[in-house]
């Protein structure tokens, strides 16, 4: 599941320092947008996942959804999201997800899912489904779709490049070392050749997260952000790994915002367009500057 880091820490094991405590969201927008996700049960993983940003985010007029249901085929050791045998797909998303976005007067929608390795298009004609209902019922939206790595299988990679959301983004979550331990049914090499994939096939804006506190050493983390940079990725997200349940991994240390600050300088030094890296850094962060 690409997003649920977005899920808040209940780790107990390491104290969490000052600089991971989270602010109260507040504000006009972000009130008004809560107002109408509670009168209207809409489903947005900002708020399910207890992202950090969220009000921040609202106040923007960007927010999150996820498609596919919300139980996931795969069970990476870092993710919130509940594994198992996912039911059928729905194929009114597509249209409900668009007009819960046009009610919200969302400026910029990040969709995501979890992964569908039970179905033989792994969930790519539902979203470009979705990409085309926000397109026709909120034409003034702009998107980023946070995609899973439809196992390499490019045909349908190609269903996204051709509705032609502004971001295609996929998460390399962590460094080729820990791949096999945080994302346990994915490869580094094949994640990276999606997003090498998404520019060759014409898509203009590409963006990835890392996830950092799982064990992995500073040269990883300096080797992965080079090896995104050299798939073309123009957007890098770095932030610090919280452990959803007791279940999952632990966090092996809380990362500085000074490290964070050298990360960053790293990755601007490479030519990313943009780059967003602090300890409470999402997927989502900051995505409606991304399209620019």
């Amino acid at each position: 599941m690409s997003n649920a880091e977005d899920h808040l820490s209940n780790d107990t094991t390491i104290q969490k320092p000052k600089w991971i405590r989270v602010k109260l969201p507040t504000g006009k927008n972000y009130r008004e947008l809560r107002g109408l996700v509670d009168k209207y049960k809409l489903n947005t993983i900002c708020q399910s996942g207890s992202c950090p940003n969220m009000g921040e985010c609202w106040g923007e007029g960007t927010a999150t959804f996820m498609i596919l249901g919300n139980i996931c085929t795969r069970s990476c050791g870092f993710c919130g999201v509940k594994t198992g045998k996912p039911l059928d797909v729905n194929w009114d998303e597509p249209e409900k997800v668009a007009r819960s976005i046009k009610l919200m007067k969302i400026k910029h929608a990040v969709l995501t899912s979890v992964d569908r390795d039970d179905l033989k298009d792994m969930g790519s004609i539902l979203w470009a489904e979705t990409v085309k209902a926000v397109r026709r019922i909120s034409p003034g939206t702009t998107m980023e779709t946070l995609i899973p790595d439809f196992q390499g299988i490019t045909k349908h990679i190609d269903r996204l490049v051709e509705v032609a959301p502004e971001v295609i983004s996929h998460n390399m979550e962590t460094v080729k070392r820990l791949t096999r331990q945080v994302r346990i049914q994915a490869k580094y090499e094949r994640s990276l050749e999606v997003l090498r994939y998404l520019k060759e096939a014409g898509q203009r804006r590409t963006k990835t997260g890392i996830m950092l506190g799982l064990g992995e050493t500073k040269e990883e983390v300096f080797e992965a952000i080079e090896d995104v940079r050299n798939a073309n990725v123009d957007v890098i997200t770095l932030g610090q790994y919280l452990q959803p349940t007791k279940r999952h991994l632990p966090v092996q240390r809380f990362v500085s915002p000074e490290e964070f600050e050298e990360y960053g300088s790293f990755a601007r030094s490479l030519g990313f367009r943009h780059v967003e890296s602090s300890p409470l850094v999402r997927s989502s962060y900051h995505a409606e500057k991304h399209i620019l």
